[in-house]
């Protein structure tokens, strides 16, 4: 048996990063859904999504499995319910919508499309991850979560004198091969996780929780407030504030990043900067893709920004942005609030043509030293066709 994260027509509500990825690949604290519950549960797991990302992922094996919905934020007690699911029995949320299923394949697919389900269990308030502005909302918590998971029964690499710490030192945790030299941690605020062969240069100030992930760089002098995430080979500097780079995207120079989640193979121009909060301190509203309207998301929101989008050098991001796929946006004064997919400039009547967009890319990928599969080439394509 092994655990099968499943995407439902739900998961459109997580644009842009969706777009481009399934729902098992979004980063929230210092892991993605599927590494958490690689985590949690100590077996092997598969990614079941819209027909034109599939083929991002693994096939998934014949036989029963645990049919889990990606998009479940699942505490304790619900994961051992969830774990422990007889076979050929579910669980469904105070929505009557499919939590979790233990069955073969072709059952799983029968019991997703019924409306009224049988053999299933009601649960009430389950939490699952609805909104893209959820993801820095909630990254505080989450981070605490996976340094609990991660650090449990082991041991932290060593630090070395050089460096600062305040704070319970069990709270910091770094991997093998980080490389930290004269570096101030505050980890009195939160836990600071620091993954294997990341470096953080001299002079960088962190204040937990805040995590780096494999391969990551925190430049000179960087100044880094929780709840922020590195992710793996992501580049940090100037100012960051309850961030998420998921992975491979740059945010290098000085500027102010707050309140905000960036997606994979992005880069912010030096000098980018984007407001969280309105002058008036007022309710800030974002817009949701898959619905095209504007909803409120709180007092603060920065930007949101999907997969393989970059900003030129000093770009002005207005309050409550968010920036689609594949596009390469530049202009003068504050950048539109709303930017989709491919789209060259600030103006969405100016496209990014498809071949260009692919070139470009690879060649920011190659910066990295990797190149974009034919998969992921595919699911590009097919965006850029509707």
């Amino acid at each position: 048996m092994a655990i099968v994260l499943f995407d439902t027509e739900d998961r459109k509500k997580l644009y842009p990063f969706t777009y481009t990825r399934a729902v098992a690949d979004i980063r929230l604290g210092i892991l993605t859904r599927k590494e958490y519950w690689e985590e949690i549960s100590r077996q092997k797991v598969y990614v079941a999504t819209e027909s034109y990302l599939q083929p991002l992922y693994p096939a998934i094996p014949d036989g029963t499995h645990l049919f889990v919905n990606a998009m479940l934020l699942a505490d304790h007690d619900l994961f051992k319910r969830v774990l422990l699911l007889p076979l050929n029995r579910g669980l469904v949320d105070q929505d009557e919508q499919l939590v979790a299923f233990h069955g073969s394949h072709d059952d799983f697919k029968k019991v997703k499309k019924e409306k009224t389900h049988s053999n299933t269990t009601q649960l009430n308030s389950v939490r699952k991850l609805q909104k893209p502005w959820e993801l820095f909302q909630l990254n505080d918590e989450y981070i605490r979560l996976h340094f609990d998971v991660i650090s449990k029964h082991r041991k932290s690499a060593k630090v070395s004198k050089t460096n600062n710490i305040i704070g319970r030192k069990e709270n910091v945790f770094l991997e093998e091969g980080v490389t930290m030299e004269c570096a101030t941690i505050n980890a009195t605020s939160g836990p600071v996780y620091i993954g294997k062969n990341a470096t953080v240069m001299e002079g960088s100030l962190i204040r937990g929780p805040f995590a780096m992930l494999k391969g990551a760089v925190l430049k000179m002098g960087a100044k880094v407030y929780g709840a922020t995430t590195l992710g793996p080979y992501c580049t940090g500097g100037g100012e960051i504030k309850n961030a998420i780079l998921m992975g491979y995207s740059n945010k290098a120079h000085d500027g102010y990043l707050g309140d905000s989640v960036i997606g994979y193979w992005c880069n912010l121009g030096g000098g980018t900067t984007n407001s969280n909060i309105k002058n008036t301190a007022g309710t800030i509203e974002m817009w949701q893709m898959d619905s095209d309207k504007m909803i409120r998301v709180g007092m603060k929101g920065g930007v949101v920004i999907g997969d393989y989008t970059r900003t030129a050098i000093n770009s002005n991001i207005n309050t409550g942005s968010v920036f689609g796929v594949a596009s390469n946006i530049f202009g003068t004064g504050f950048l539109p609030k709303k930017i989709p997919n491919f789209v060259w400039g600030d103006h969405k009547e100016n496209s990014y043509e498809y071949e260009k967009a692919l070139q470009d890319i690879n060649r920011w990928m190659a910066l990295k030293g990797k190149k974009m599969t034919d998969a992921e080439a595919s699911v590009l394509e097919h965006l850029h066709h509707l």
